[in-house]
C-alpha cells in the first residue's frame, strides 16, 4: 500500500489525460531527531505563536498571510484568495515539452517524487504517456501547483511509473561568477595530471548507493546507547588538516595510498544488526521505528539528569 500523496490531479499530453498522484521520493523520517529540553526539568520546549507587540498568543484561525511592503506596513492575503487564483496547474500537469536529459542542468533540480495513477481507472492513458517518453528517451517538462506554488517538473519513466522531479526557475540558482571569479589561474603541469590521472584509475568502481554508510547517523546511535546504559563518553581525537608543502610529493604518496588500498581486500558492506531479545533496551535501531525512538527520547528520571549533569 503506498503512503499518503502530497498531491492528486490530472497528467495531461496533449488530448490524453489520466487522473495521477504524486508521492514524495525520499524520506528523511527514518534519522535520528533530537527534542529540545528544559536542563532544569527535562521538560520538552514548546513553541507559542504570539503577538510581537502585546506578547499575547494568537489562535491559529486568527493568522493570515501577509507581505511586508515596509516596517510595520503588511499586506494581508487569505487563504480563499490564493486559492482563488486557480492557475491550470493545480490541479493538472500538463505536458509543456519534451527536453534531452543531458540538456538539464544539475542546479535546477530539486527533489525527486514518484507519479502513479490515482484509482482503477486511466492506467492505459498513463501507460501511453509513460512508454512515449520511454521510446523517444526523453525528459517531459511540465508544471505542477505544490505547497501554493508553482513548480517545473521533469517526469521520466522509472518502472511502472514516472519519477517527477521539481526544477528551480532562473532566479532562484545563483551566477558562479560571484564564487569563482577569484580563484586564481593555475597552470597545471602534465605530471601532475598523470599522477592525478592513476590516482583516479586506481579508485574507479560503480555508483553503488548501498556501499555508502551514514557515519554521522551511526556514530549518534552509539552516543544514545552509551549515555542508556550509563557508561562514560570519551572525546574522540578530532582529524587535522596537514598542509600540502609539495604537491607532486602528496601525489605520489598519494598513488601509493590507492595502490595499498587496492591491493588490500575490501570489508563487505556493514549490515544494520538485528537486536536479540536481550538488547531491546540497549540498541537503539535506526530503521524509524516508532516504539524505538520513544523509548529513547523517553524523560529520565532526577536522578539520572543530575548525574549526567
Amino acid at each position: 500500500m503506498a503512503p499518503r500523496s502530497n498531491w492528486k490531479g490530472f497528467l495531461r499530453l496533449s488530448l490524453v489525460t489520466c487522473p495521477v498522484a504524486l508521492y514524495p521520493a525520499t524520506s528523511e523520517s527514518e534519522k535520528i531527531n533530537f527534542n529540545q529540553l528544559n536542563r532544569q526539568t527535562g521538560h520538552r520546549i514548546k513553541y507559542l505563536k504570539v503577538d510581537a507587540d502585546t506578547g499575547d498568543e494568537v489562535p491559529s484561525e486568527d493568522i493570515v498571510k501577509g507581505y511586508q511592503l515596509e516596517k510595520d506596513q503588511f499586506i494581508e492575503v487569505t487563504k480563499e484568495e490564493l486559492e482563488e487564483l486557480a492557475l491550470e496547474s493545480t490541479r493538472t500537469i500538463e505536458i509543456d515539452e519534451f527536453v534531452d536529459r543531458t540538456e538539464i542542468d544539475p542546479r535546477y533540480l530539486i527533489r525527486p517524487y514518484y507519479l502513479r495513477p490515482d484509482g482503477k481507472v486511466g492506467h492505459d492513458a498513463f501507460a501511453v504517456i509513460r512508454e512515449t517518453i520511454r521510446d523517444m528517451d526523453k525528459v517531459a517538462i511540465g508544471r505542477v501547483v505544490l505547497t501554493n506554488r508553482e513548480h517545473i517538473i521533469a517526469l521520466e519513466p522509472r518502472d511502472k511509473g514516472l519519477i517527477g522531479t521539481l526544477l528551480r526557475y532562473p532566479y532562484e540558482v545563483r551566477d558562479p561568477a560571484e564564487y569563482f571569479d577569484d580563484i586564481q589561474d593555475v597552470k597545471v603541469t602534465k605530471d601532475m595530471l598523470d599522477l592525478a590521472r592513476h590516482i583516479v584509475n586506481q579508485k574507479a568502481g560503480r555508483f553503488d548507493p548501498e556501499k555508502f554508510e551514514d557515519h554521522y547517523e551511526t556514530a549518534l546511535v552509539d552516543l544514545i546507547n552509551l549515555k542508556r546504559a550509563g557508561k562514560p563518553i570519551t572525546p574522540k581525537e578530532r582529524p587535522r588538516g596537514e598542509n600540502v608543502v609539495d604537491l607532486m610529493d602528496a601525489l605520489r604518496k598519494s598513488v601509493g595510498g590507492a595502490a595499498a588500498e587496492t591491493k588490500a581486500p575490501k570489508k563487505p558492506v556493514k549490515k544494520a544488526k538485528k537486536a536479540s531479545a536481550g538488547q531491546k533496551e540497549m540498541l537503539m535501531p535506526i530503521a524509524g521505528k516508532k516504539p524505538a525512538k520513544e523509548a529513547a527520547v523517553k524523560k529520565p528520571a532526577a536522578g539520572a539528569r543530575r548525574k549526567s549533569a
